[in-house]
């Protein structure tokens, strides 16, 4: 659907020409820091977390449109939402990368405006562009409380 695919490619130019969330958030912000030596990716998450909730996401780093733009939509995903909802929608995007094995619990996750990422599948070497805030953010909740 060639019209889809027009939206899609813009959703994600509109993130990577204007990113939301950009930055730091100080300590005791939990912190993490993911790099793919593939192509050069960095991604650094800053989450802060209270009574098992996102109150804030900050992102910082560099790397290709995919990398970036799924940062920027992981971020305005993620705010507001409780640890476990933010769990089902890491579990959820990763299902839809093709790396982890969609279970019901995750399968009524809405993704929004991140099912404009679908299309990396498509080129396998990009998916980890696309996952690696996803997996930086992963890291930063092992820093949380549970």
């Amino acid at each position: 659907m060639p019209g889809l695919e027009d939206l899609y490619r813009e959703i994600i130019l509109d993130h990577y020409r204007t990113p939301r969330n950009r930055g730091e958030l100080a300590p005791p912000a939990a912190h993490a820091v993911g790099h793919n030596p593939l192509c050069g990716d960095e991604i650094e998450v800053y989450l802060d977390v209270a009574d098992g909730m996102v109150n804030d996401i900050k992102v910082g780093g560099q790397g290709c449109s995919i990398s970036q733009s799924s940062a920027s939509m992981m971020t305005q995903a993620v705010k507001g939402k409780s640890l476990e909802e933010v769990r089902a929608l890491v579990h959820r995007f990763r299902s839809m990368m093709s790396i982890e094995e969609l279970d019901e619990s995750a399968a009524e996750v809405k993704l929004g405006d991140l099912e404009a990422l679908q299309g990396v599948v498509k080129f396998p070497v990009r998916i980890k562009c696309a996952v690696l805030a996803w997996n930086t953010l992963t890291e930063a909740l092992t820093q949380t409380a549970p």
